[in-house]
């Protein structure tokens, strides 16, 4: 062999990492469907495995004993501070949890996301991927039957029970994911910890932080423990703890009890270089075996960790649950010192022997304890203060107010009760858990069915009323959805999406006929949906039965959080061809999002939208996109004639097109993006072409009801393990 062969790459030059050109590279203005092929489950390599099912046969108290004795297991590796691995493992479980945002409901815990990039190497976890280690030999163990997702979310519920709270219960039922959610949005920045003025329109009003975003920088969790932007002013720091709270679900009660319980226990790290840290674990080098934050320089574990370069505990017993962070925070005043690793934090004045803390190694030695500039707020801000002092009054009330806070934390992106598996589950419903009742499902379909028909509702009427009760579901916190029928109750009701108008005249005619029937309005929405379908088909000449499954509840108002159910509200609908308002992304984009959200795939989409133009279901009742002259057949014109090369296109606006003849150039449809996206776009047009064939026409309407009877039944809990 030459040498100089030796040293010529068998492969295209970083064409195998991310760092290789892309079509997105190359094209940054192409729709990229990742995120909607991400439900094709091709990375599964458990593709199969009925996880919900498998885990009810788990050894629950087994897997309870080996994490309590984890607890005290200290390994030479990575030793436990002051013996207990609690601190950290409930850093792991909080960090996890609590990306969870409610505008989108992306984030959370429920995925086992947190062990991929970019969560696995933000500078706010650093060092829980030794926390992940640990958990390892018991994952191990348990093997299929346990989750990653359940594991980390379960660890530090096990861990706080060990150090002497009464937990609230714990739910199992995550399954895993095996690749990063590309569907996440956590911000434009390209350097992790960036200015916050990046993510704000005015950083003094943290309501204008930038949505769907909760966090105030790139690469942390919450709000930045030195203070914003890095300057401590505890009052300042307050206003953005509220705000990034809230936008995670939690009220200021909630906020204040995990702020506190969260820093009743553990410790923070900063005694140490931190520019002595090797890379996170997606960019160390593969000796590391995927730990990141390494020390080879100077001794790195124990007493001399650094994480997020604070350093101290807030408690002088922080292995133990009990009141002492009160006893800490407005027990003694509090002065600005840095870390030995130079970050802002609070020590107390003239502090008590007994107060001290010990040494993570040597109990015979002692440090001071700390506060974070968001711990100096629960003090400052009045608000806060008061939730504070009704705490300290009633030591119990403070226990059951973190209690119940933590499981939302661990369990808000999980959906209703109904899907929770497991001996120590609670029984109480949690009007956050979005219950419904349970429906009835003994009544003649087929007498219902037959007075939907003759109640002269259009198809389009019943396509569009179903549609719209369904389209709210997400799969990312399993929120929303047709079960319950809260498109009859406020907010929904009159949501501009939702067509008021026609929507209270649909619902006059369902809700009499649902009653004769002793169905529930929400089966009687889904069923006349279902028939529009039908009759659609027929239309365009194919007899098809649209699955039907009765048993749907009827949500009540007092069940009903209009505060939370705020943000499921649609601000686009492309499969409806309709945006409230022009916003920076296009509509196109949004469509990906509404669709990802609902748990589609591409062809799915595809063959949704394209069926809802043919039905003529558009919001308004618009004739954009509505590629046909039979308009409420179910047919494939759509396809047809976007793939017609006798059309051309012409842009008419920002969002308006006229599809003309291309001999005589009269105008024979209008579209939006939304429509001629699925023309454009390669990977779209692919599919449209399989639709726009001769011998499709059937195969068209059977993938639309499968399609269609998913999007129905996507939060039929009881219909799917």
């Amino acid at each position: 062999m030459d040498g100089n062969d030796m040293g010529k790459c068998p492969v295209m030059h970083g064409g195998n990492t991310e760092a290789g050109n892309s079509v997105t590279a190359w094209w940054p203005k192409t729709l990229n469907l990742d995120i909607l092929h991400q439900h094709d489950g091709k990375g599964n390599p458990l593709k199969g495995f009925a996880y919900r099912e498998e885990v009810k046969k788990l050894d629950f108290d087994g897997l309870k004993k080996d994490l309590v004795a984890l607890m005290t297991d200290s390994k030479d590796w990575w030793p436990a501070d002051w013996g207990h691995y609690g601190g950290l493992m409930i850093r792991m479980t909080w960090h996890a949890a609590g990306t969870y945002r409610l505008a989108d409901g992306r984030g959370g815990a429920s995925t086992g996301n947190h062990r991929f990039a970019p969560l696995n190497s933000w500078p706010d976890n650093a060092n829980l991927d030794k926390a992940r280690r640990l958990l390892w030999p018991i994952k191990k163990k348990y093997g299929n039957r346990l989750s990653w997702a359940d594991l980390m979310a379960l660890a530090g519920t096990i861990a706080y029970e060990s150090m002497g709270l009464k937990t609230f219960g714990f739910a199992f039922g995550r399954e895993d994911i095996w690749a990063p959610e590309k569907d996440v949005y956590w911000g434009s920045e390209t350097e992790w910890l960036a200015p916050s003025e990046n993510r704000y329109e005015a950083l003094e009003d943290p309501s204008t932080l930038e949505n769907p975003l909760a966090a105030v920088h790139m690469g942390l969790i919450y709000v930045n423990p030195e203070g914003v932007n890095g300057q401590p002013d505890p009052a300042r720091t307050a206003l953005h703890v509220r705000e990034t709270f809230a936008r995670m679900a939690m009220n200021d009660e909630e906020t204040a009890a995990l702020t506190i319980g969260g820093h009743t226990v553990g410790k923070a790290h900063g005694n140490g270089n931190a520019a002595n840290l090797g890379p996170s674990p997606e960019g160390a080098d593969v000796a590391e075996q995927g730990f990141g934050w390494q020390n080879h320089t100077t001794r790195s574990t124990g007493r001399d960790t650094v994480t997020s370069g604070i350093e101290g505990a807030w408690t002088a017993n922080p292995t133990t649950w009990d009141m002492g962070y009160f006893e800490m925070l407005f027990g003694y005043e509090w002065e600005l010192k840095k870390s030995p690793a130079g970050a802002n934090q609070w020590m107390p004045i003239n502090i008590k022997p007994e107060h001290m803390v010990p040494d993570v190694e040597d109990p015979s030695k002692k440090t001071m304890p700390i506060m974070t500039d968001a711990d100096m707020a629960m003090k400052v801000d009045p608000i806060y203060r008061a939730i504070c002092e009704k705490f300290m009054a009633n030591p119990a009330a403070f226990d059951d107010a973190f209690a119940r806070a933590w499981f939302k934390l661990t369990h808000r992106d999980m959906g209703p009760n109904a899907r929770y598996i497991g001996p120590w589950a609670p029984k109480e419903t949690l009007v956050w858990q979005d219950p419904v009742p349970a429906g009835n499902a003994a009544y003649d379909v087929a007498a219902l069915k037959k007075a939907i028909a003759a109640s002269g509702l259009s198809t389009a009427d019943m396509v569009a009323t179903a549609w719209d009760s369904a389209r709210t579901f997400r799969g990312s916190d399993m929120r929303g959805g047709a079960n319950g029928a809260r498109i009859r109750l406020a907010p929904q009701k009159d949501w501009e999406g939702n067509e008021p108008a026609r929507l209270a005249r649909v619902l006059a005619t369902l809700e009499p006929l649902a009653k004769a029937a002793g169905a529930s309005i929400a089966d009687t929405i889904v069923l006349a949906g279902n028939l529009g379908v039908e009759q659609a088909a027929k239309a365009a000449g194919i007899s098809v039965d649209v699955p039907f499954a009765p048993g749907r509840g009827d949500a009540t108002a007092e069940q009903t959080d209009v505060a939370s159910f705020a943000v499921l509200e649609p601000l686009a609908d492309g499969f409806r061809n309709w945006t409230k308002a022009n916003y920076a992304v296009e509509p196109e984009e949004l469509l990906l999002d509404r669709a990802q959200l609902m748990g589609l795939t591409a062809p799915e989409m595809t063959c949704l939208l394209g069926g809802m133009r043919a039905m003529g279901t558009n919001h308004g009742g618009t004739g954009h996109g509505v590629f046909t002259d039979r308009p409420g057949a179910l047919s494939t014109d759509f396809f047809v004639h976007l793939t017609d090369m006798d059309n051309k296109w012409v842009p008419k606006g920002r969002n308006a097109y006229d599809i003309q003849d291309r001999k005589s150039g009269v105008t024979k449809w209008t579209a939006t993006r939304v429509d001629l996206v699925f023309g454009s776009n390669s990977i779209l047009r692919a599919y449209a072409e399989v639709y726009a064939q001769d011998d499709n026409a059937e195969k068209f309407v059977h993938d639309f009801v499968a399609a269609w009877t998913k999007v129905m039944n996507a939060d039929r809990y009881d219909l799917v393990a």
